[in-house]
């Protein structure tokens, strides 16, 4: 864990905040654009974390920020809003996440964003990267708002948008505009701009962060058009205080056994016994391990493991490739085993 101290708090339309940082550590680990800090904060015996998105960038001299959407029923996004102060002390850990940009001086390349609301937090993060680090590239940012006025980093990218005049353009799209076609991003409308802005080569690269209806709307389109899979990547946000309604889960699994499991963990076995309503990490946990995690939900990358023996089924999965899972990758934190004597080495 590292210290973080408040330094900066600025005001965002649409309920968002922006937190700026500094390191009382003075070592935390380089983080790559794109990726998220993970909060963690204790209440009595209970630890809470909570994921954020790095909207600042590490290639450009600015202070560790991240950017939060106020969430009604949120505990973390609340107190974030309402309690903390500048000068406020958290603990944070290492910087995560595999929604990255890795710039290179020698890409030419166009790189797409596509961003709708507080999704714009990532991608404003890749897009600075892209712009200071390459000098070929260009960057077309798609972001998608219900007016201007609702816009995050509206005046921030104007001013990007200045300075990168020939190498950034920036669609706007608002809902409350009097042009229908362009009120709300569709499948034509992605044809179009990817058509006009595409480069000669084959490198383009896609970034997709927005509600999931929003992102398998970019990821059909574009495979339909001939783009590579993995030239598409998405980044889910998940906020856990948003609980289903009762008569949207999933029924119970006909399978109601409890199995033993081994989680090896920095070299050490750890049996356990794991009922059939509670995930790996949540048991483990309960058993005082110290085991990675940040969303609980399946949609970011910390606790991924390595089942090296037996079988397990996930509820969800965000990350993992379908090769990745027949491999015996997994999701610790919507993991359950289906066998005695499965092993999982977290990794």
């Amino acid at each position: 864990m590292y210290n973080f101290k408040i330094s900066e708090i600025v005001q965002h339309p649409n309920h968002n905040i922006s937190i700026r940082f500094q390191d009382l550590s003075n070592s935390f680990p380089a983080y790559k654009a794109g990726q998220f800090l993970t909060l963690s904060f204790t209440f009595g015996e209970r630890e809470v974390r909570r994921s954020y998105s790095f909207s600042s960038s590490p290639d450009v001299d600015e202070p560790y920020e991240i950017t939060v959407k106020r969430v009604d029923n949120g505990e973390i996004s609340r107190l974030l809003h309402h309690q903390t102060r500048v000068g406020d002390v958290i603990q944070v850990m290492d910087p995560q996440g595999l929604f990255v940009y890795e710039p290179d001086v020698d890409h030419k390349q166009t790189i797409f964003l596509f961003g709708a609301g507080v999704g714009i937090t990532p991608l404003f993060s890749i897009l600075k990267t892209a712009l200071v680090r390459e000098e070929h590239s260009k960057i077309v940012l798609v972001y998608s708002n219900s007016s201007k006025e609702q816009t995050v980093f509206y005046e921030e990218l104007l001013k990007w948008q200045e300075a990168y005049p020939d190498r950034l353009h920036i669609e706007w799209i608002w809902s409350n505009t009097k042009n229908l076609l362009k009120a709300r991003l569709n499948r034509d409308y992605i044809l179009e701009l990817v058509a006009k802005y595409k480069s000669d080569g084959e490198e383009d690269v896609f970034y997709t962060c927005g509600p999931l209806f929003y992102m398998d709307l970019c990821r059909f389109t574009l495979l339909g058009m001939g783009i590579p899979d993995d030239h598409i990547k998405r980044e889910t946000f998940h906020f856990p205080e948003e609980e289903e309604d009762e008569d949207e889960k999933e029924e119970e699994p006909v399978d109601m056994t409890s199995y033993d499991v081994i989680i090896r963990f920095q070299g050490i076995d750890h049996p356990l016994t794991i009922p059939y309503n509670k995930s790996i990490l949540d048991v483990g946990l309960e058993n005082k391990l110290k085991l990675p995690y940040s969303c609980k939900s399946g949609m970011c990358s910390t606790c991924i493991s390595q089942v090296t023996k037996g079988s397990v089924r996930m509820d969800y999965n965000e990350v993992l490739t379908d090769r990745e899972v027949d491999n015996g990758r997994c999701l610790i934190c919507t993991s359950h085993p289906m066998e005695d004597g499965t092993t999982i080495e977290v990794l």
